[in-house]
């Protein structure tokens, strides 16, 4: 009895801990060496909608998206995206746009020549991530 209590609370331990999300900034909150490059455009109870530019050499650190859709603006460039997955180079070119499903961790870095310009619509209605893994960022702690 009392080793098959033991096993079981080390299996709920195992469960919980995996269950933990590591806390991370929305991409608004997230910058690129302390400078901010998202701007939001407009925001409501349903969505997000956010404006992102990147020079070359110029990233976004480490960041969450909930469920998105996104739009090139402008640039004919090459995002560095790195994920816990590994990193990858993704040609982007104005025009084109993309979309996730599910929440999205990724940091990226522009290593092309030109600058990349991204509208970001983001389902705030979808954002499954619970208040106390949502890192400030550079926003303010109680945004």
């Amino acid at each position: 009895m009392r080793r098959g209590l033991v096993s079981l609370l080390a299996l709920g331990a195992c469960a919980s801990a995996s269950a933990q999300i590591a806390p991370l900034p929305m991409a608004i909150c997230a910058g690129w060496e302390g400078e901010r490059v998202c701007e939001q455009l407009q925001e409501d109870a349903q969505i997000r909608v956010l404006h992102c530019t990147f020079p070359p050499g110029v990233g976004h650190e480490m960041h969450y998206h909930p469920p998105h859709f996104g739009y090139v603006l402008q640039g004919n460039s090459v995002m560095r995206i790195t994920t816990a997955s590994g990193v990858v180079d993704r040609p982007v070119r104005a025009g084109t746009s993309f979309s996730n499903d599910v929440e999205i961790q990724h940091s990226a870095l522009n290593v092309g020549a030109e600058t990349t310009r991204y509208l970001i619509i983001e389902k705030k209605y979808a954002d499954a991530r619970p208040a106390g893994a949502v890192a400030p960022g550079l926003c303010p702690a109680d945004q």
